[in-house]
């Protein structure tokens, strides 16, 4: 089956039933990738809130982790498009036990008590004491959030027949980052910030993720486009089991 009439004959439209003990040259790769990004951002970048003043739009405030965390979203697109969404959700699932992981590791680290001397507990307890709290939010939010996001691309690709690449990554951008912008956010920080500057920052993220998808879509293009060719296939989720509660393919 060739449902874009557009796809290079290199590219090989299958189901995702039929590539099931394929070699996949680089799904490892964007596995990797995909969760290094998931713990960077919201260990280094969930804990700050920035501002900037922009032109015409006064001071912006937003969290700093939004500047990379948009990146697995990308990630996420790119595998459920190329490998389907069997293979994407295992990797959200990969990506959830390795922030548990990482949860449970600082706050290890801060609770251990400090050498005689050393000073540098209270700065790593201001840093990373919320870890905990904001871990077990983005955690939870960021499961149900690539799910949603996965699940409305690989829809939407049999909707669109394989076409229109660009109104899925961002239709499903819509819904996957609403999904993880409304659970993360009040549960993160409600009682720690005030309510006003957690909405803004909510809206505000939710925005600039949504804004940021939209611009990496010709990125988007030519990352799918390049996997798609290395790997000779274009997976459509015909007879996909769309549970989220799996973790084998």
């Amino acid at each position: 089956m060739n449902r874009d009439p557009r796809a290079p004959p290199a590219i090989r439209s299958v189901g995702a039933a039929e590539i099931l003990g394929k070699r996949l040259r680089y799904y490892d790769y964007c596995m990797a990738a995909f969760v290094a990004v998931l713990i960077c951002s919201n260990l280094i970048g969930a804990a700050k809130v920035a501002s900037v003043d922009l032109p015409a739009l006064g001071a912006v405030t937003f969290g700093a982790g939004i500047l990379f965390f948009p990146i697995s979203y990308v990630l996420g697109d790119v595998l459920t498009e190329v490998y389907g969404y069997a293979r994407a959700r295992r990797v959200v699932w990969v990506g959830f036990a390795a922030a548990i992981f990482a949860a449970a590791m600082a706050a290890f680290i801060v609770w251990i008590p400090p050498a005689p001397g050393w000073e540098g507990q209270d700065a790593m307890a201001q840093v990373f004491g919320q870890v905990p709290r904001i871990f077990a939010a983005s955690i939870l939010a960021f499961w149900a959030g690539e799910i949603a996001n996965a699940y409305v691309l690989a829809r939407m690709k049999l909707l669109t027949n394989g076409r229109w690449l660009w109104t899925r990554t961002i239709g499903s951008t819509v819904v996957g980052q609403g999904v993880d912008s409304l659970i993360f956010y009040p549960l993160a920080f409600l009682g720690v910030w005030e309510t006003e500057l957690v909405l803004t920052v909510m809206a505000t993220n939710y925005l600039l993720k949504v804004a940021w998808e939209a611009a990496l879509t010709p990125v988007t293009y030519q990352v799918v486009g390049a996997m798609k060719r290395a790997e000779g296939i274009d997976v459509f989720d015909e007879g996909t089991d769309f549970t989220p509660f799996r973790t084998r393919v």
